[in-house]
């Protein structure tokens, strides 16, 4: 009907978010992404695609060279027979365990009252495989660290910052930790990224009820294009009907929001993800990555 036509062609009549991508290789920090990713659900009343991706490195076949040489002709087919036989088990090992970490996801996210869940399971390289599911997706939901978190504490997952590099939707990037969350904080600096992070809050049912802190950093008091910024966005917010907790900071960026997060009570963080400052970020590395390591609160990234 024309009625019907009109409701799905408006957005203001359009739910913001639909398809969850939850990417998880089960480790601990995955565990606590199930938690984010279902009161995420919960608000929007969305549907959570699982992904797990099996490393095809870990199936592929041991390339060796051709020691029959050395060894003799029946003792090396003698051992490529084994490799094939270990090969064919590990692959099967594989498989089973990728069942088990789906059927768990599922488990823990259905005790959180979330009733519309798919699993998928790939063998391959997520970051290769990512964009196939990113296009049917609406925000992902990522581990900060993965299998090796206990190894270099301050490092990110070695899938993480390529994902969230590339991918042009939201992707909520979640901390070693559960917290209810009650206090968010958007670190604003009037770029592409802030403003879609903007419109996301504006337009998202995720951030209603929730306090909102607004952060903009400037290099010193009398900057007055980032106060200008931070009034455009916080009159922004009020018209949306949210009262915000508006702070310009002074410093350096990293260290005056991270100084923020650890003196008040903010249980999560919104921001642009990655500037195009190459040099800078090959010398210190990027403003994303540093809040990314320096925070134990989850944090939302846009492009």
């Amino acid at each position: 009907s024309s009625l019907e036509t009109f409701l799905s062609d408006n957005p203001i009549f359009q739910k913001s978010m639909k398809h969850i991508l939850l990417c998880t290789d089960g480790s601990a920090f995955a565990q606590v992404s199930y938690e984010y990713a279902a009161w995420l659900a919960q608000r929007i009343d969305g549907a959570i695609e699982v992904l797990y991706v099996t490393d095809l490195r870990k199936q592929q076949a041991l390339k060796n060279p051709d020691y029959s040489g050395s060894i003799g002709i029946d003792a090396y087919q003698e051992l490529l027979d084994r490799l094939v036989d270990l090969e064919r088990e590990t692959a099967t090992l594989h498989h089973a365990r990728a069942h088990m970490i789906l059927d768990d996801a599922e488990k823990q996210l259905r005790e959180r009252g979330v009733e519309r869940i798919t699993k998928t399971h790939r063998t391959g390289f997520l970051v290769d495989l990512f964009h196939e599911f990113e296009e049917q997706a609406d925000v992902i939901v990522i581990g900060k660290r993965g299998e090796t978190a206990g190894f270099a504490s301050e490092h990110l997952g070695a899938n993480l910052e390529r994902i969230v590099r590339s991918s042009h939707k939201p992707c909520l990037v979640t901390s070693g930790d559960f917290h209810p969350l009650r206090h968010v904080v958007l670190a604003y600096d009037g770029g592409k990224g802030c403003q879609k992070a903007l419109d996301f809050i504006v337009s998202s049912p995720a951030f209603q009820g929730l306090t909102l802190h607004v952060v903009t950093v400037a290099k010193s008091s009398q900057d007055d294009d980032q106060r200008d910024k931070l009034e455009l966005a916080k009159t922004r917010l009020k018209t949306a009907g949210f009262d915000p907790v508006c702070h310009l900071l002074h410093g350096e960026t990293e260290n005056a929001i991270s100084n923020y997060v650890e003196t008040h009570p903010i249980d999560m963080m919104v921001m642009g993800a990655y500037g195009h400052n190459r040099i800078r970020h090959l010398v210190i590395g990027s403003t994303t990555a540093q809040m990314l390591r320096r925070c134990h609160i989850p944090v939302w990234l846009f492009r």
